[in-house]
């Protein structure tokens, strides 16, 4: 009476892995319904809601508060297929399965990068170096989705209850281990893991009556008591959560709600007003360096600037394609396509994104390049952070969508 929720890298045989398991157990597969489900369901089409979860985060006006709409969606839809008991699921969504529910036996499947190209060559028909680039940008995906819910790297084996190394093993014997685990006891559902697993239908069904109203908070229930956990920093704290235990207690099957300041309600080092619209909303970092980039993301969010992120010049090409951002901030020196060929594209497709260069390699004769393409402004490694986020500002008021303010 187990929940199997698999959760693969690319190219680890994740699906046939999980097709041998829903086999030997006789449980019902549940991932693609998910997505179905939650797309009739709540009128969101499919591909909407996967981006949630698989690829780049939507680069949307703070208005709207989509992702944290769709993403309450998915969550609803996938507390009620859990509820059901024996299912497998294969995928992202996995991860939004609470912890306590102790009948969930959560299964990760690895392999070396060797095991990975190797297989991607002789399914795909694929190059190395494609294979190599394959495999990188769908571990960004995974390490986007990762850091966006726990600010963990994708494999980190402590969330999950078995890894197993699949270049050590086979699909039929990964399965047989799987099964093997669902069937011990401990993975019996106990009627308080089946009442979490009602605790989870509800705080999914507040959870969409809080995104709706635009806000982004995480919810727990017990037995129709619930808790309402602020995730972002806010001073005006007392009168937020008058708020929102107004909204939750209007759910229907909600007893009680109170409403807390979650782990990450920490005051930002430099507090920006929540006033203050001249900032840009829509921000895509593109870098290969990838702890750089990352560290750079975090300390713009300190400044209220949120951003997405990418690593290469043929990532970043799509992401404008499917979300323009307002201002991008660009390496010039990256693997295949070069930052000053992205710029040129940018501009000619997208003349609105306002393009800051990043980089620690310039030229003068790249700079003057950089600059006749359309570039903002063209900036050097290492870069003040102050100084980075008074250009981006900057370069967002250009724009035409805010005018400064008159002294």
């Amino acid at each position: 009476m187990a929940v199997i929720s698999i959760f693969s890298g690319f190219y680890c045989r994740g699906e046939q892995v999980a097709d041998a398991v829903t086999q030997e157990t006789g449980y019902q597969r549940v991932d693609k319904e998910l997505i179905e489900v939650a797309s009739r369901r709540y009128k969101v089409p499919e591909d909407r809601l996967l981006r949630v979860m698989m690829g780049s985060a939507p680069l949307l006006n703070r208005f709207t508060y989509e992702r944290e709409k769709n993403l309450a969606y998915i969550i609803a839809a996938l507390a009620e297929l859990v509820s059901r008991d024996n299912v497998v699921y294969h995928g992202f969504a996995g991860h939004l399965l609470p912890r306590g529910i102790t009948h969930v036996l959560r299964v990760c499947l690895i392999a070396n990068m060797d095991y990975r190209v190797s297989l991607a060559m002789q399914l795909d028909k694929l190059s190395e170096s494609q294979a190599l680039n394959r495999i990188h940008k769908e571990d960004a995906d995974r390490g986007r989705w990762m850091r966006y819910l726990f600010g963990q790297e994708p494999y980190d084996e402590s969330r999950y209850d078995m890894v197993i190394a699949m270049h050590l093993t086979n699909v039929k014997a990964a399965a047989a281990m799987i099964r093997e685990n669902a069937e011990k006891d401990a993975l019996r559902a106990t009627p308080r893991s089946q009442q979490a697993a009602q605790d989870f239908i509800l705080a999914a069904q507040v959870n969409i009556a809080l995104a709706e109203k635009g806000h982004d908070v995480d919810v727990t229930s017990s037995e129709g008591a619930v808790t309402v956990w602020v995730k972002n920093y806010t001073p005006r704290l007392e009168s937020l959560c008058r708020q929102l235990t107004r909204i939750a207690e209007n759910v229907r099957g909600v007893k009680s709600a109170q409403c807390k300041p979650g782990e990450k309600f920490i005051p930002p080092s430099l507090i920006v007003s929540p006033d203050d619209f001249s900032l840009p909303t829509r921000i895509l970092l593109v870098d290969d360096e990838r702890e750089f980039v990352h560290t750079l993301s975090e300390r713009l969010q300190t400044r209220r600037l949120e951003s997405a992120v990418v690593y290469d010049g043929e990532e970043a090409l799509k992401f404008v394609a499917d979300d323009e951002p307002e201002v991008m901030v660009l390496d010039l020196k990256m693997p295949g396509i070069d930052g000053l060929e992205v710029l040129r594209r940018v501009k000619r497709d997208h003349p609105k994104v306002e393009v800051i260069i990043l980089t620690g390699h310039g030229s003068e004769k790249e700079k003057k390049i950089a600059m006749e393409l359309g570039a903002f402004a063209y900036i050097y490694k290492p870069v003040d952070i102050d100084m980075l986020a008074k250009t981006m500002k900057e370069a967002y008021l250009k724009i035409g969508k805010k005018t400064p303010e008159a002294p």
